[in-house]
């Protein structure tokens, strides 16, 4: 009897296509997954600055700041200043933005927070008084 043991390469090959194919799912979806998290913290953090302005400046001064940082808006967690990428608000490739309009000596009346995010369209808060 001719008996042999083993896996022929044909099966072998099947397996490997199919572990491989399972391993560029899983990463793709943990690219997703992550870039959603990245997408929450930026929302999080454009909703601190929000209320910090809605809620503690612009109540304590009667407007709005020209050029928001950690220095004149002090009542929200430092590291909210920096996107997920490590870049703070103001920097050129920050994923954060802060547009002040109708503004006279360096006092404005309105303002736009906006987060590019990853996996949605820009989330955009506008100021409310």
């Amino acid at each position: 009897m001719n008996s042999k043991k083993g896996f022929t390469i044909l099966e072998i090959i099947i397996v490997g296509i199919f572990a491989s194919l399972l391993l560029i799912f899983f990463f793709i979806q943990k690219s997703n997954i992550d870039a959603m998290e990245r997408d929450e913290d930026r929302k999080v953090a454009i909703n601190a600055m929000y209320y910090a302005l809605e809620e503690s400046f612009y109540p304590e001064h009667g407007y709005y700041p020209e050029f928001i940082s950690e220095e004149n808006i002090k009542v929200i967690d430092p590291a909210l200043w920096t996107d997920p990428l490590g870049f703070n608000l103001g920097d050129s490739f920050s994923s954060y933005s802060y547009e002040p309009a109708n503004c006279k000596n360096g006092k404005c009346k309105e303002y736009v927070l906006k987060a590019e995010l990853e996996k949605e369209d820009a989330y955009t808060k506008y100021n409310r008084n």
